[in-house]
């Protein structure tokens, strides 16, 4: 037992001693690194949004990207159904929109039809959009928008079959 506390405290102290890696200060908050080290290492779909997933990567998305500004949630009879997000990265100087649909929606609907997109406060447009109709998937990007100059927030649509109208959310304004 003893030669065991030994192996653990030795272990901790050599651990202790390894650098960590360097920090570059960017334009906006950086994420801690335990989320950047959580996110780069997998590339699978995550609720908090990881741009290393397939998805991610179809769209586009900067392998740097991480998430700008506060969640905003789509709600349908009083319950979230997905989050809407906002990405930068200072890599691709882009911005990108980010929906998660929720497990709990999902579980009773079949098809769906969602959007999502970067709104510039600054021209009054849509930008990177990409929208699918009938759909049944979770996570959603839209491609990158060259609007880091602007204010900006993702914007995001989830619309249930036979529902006459789409749920929408818009995440924090961020200039």
């Amino acid at each position: 037992m003893r030669y065991t506390k030994r192996a653990v405290v030795a272990t901790a102290c050599a651990f202790a001693l390894i650098p960590a890696g360097a920090a570059v200060a960017g334009d906006g908050p950086a994420p801690a690194p335990s989320k950047s080290a959580k996110t780069s290492k997998s590339t699978a779909p995550t609720e908090a949004g990881n741009p290393a997933s397939a998805k991610a990567r179809v769209a586009g998305v900067c392998a740097d990207a991480y998430q700008v500004g506060k969640t905003a949630y789509i709600d349908r009879a009083g319950a979230h159904i997905a989050s809407v997000k906002q990405f930068y990265s200072k890599t691709c100087n882009e911005n990108y929109g980010y929906l998660w649909v929720w497990d709990s929606f999902r579980k009773t609907s079949k098809d769906y039809d969602v959007s999502v997109a970067v709104y510039s406060y600054s021209q009054e447009d849509f930008f990177g959009g990409r929208a699918w109709t009938d759909h049944n998937g979770q996570e959603f990007w839209s491609e990158g928008a060259a609007t880091v100059k602007d204010c900006t927030a993702a914007v995001g649509s989830l619309r249930r079959a036979g529902d006459p109208l789409a749920g929408q959310a818009a995440s924090q304004k961020m200039c």
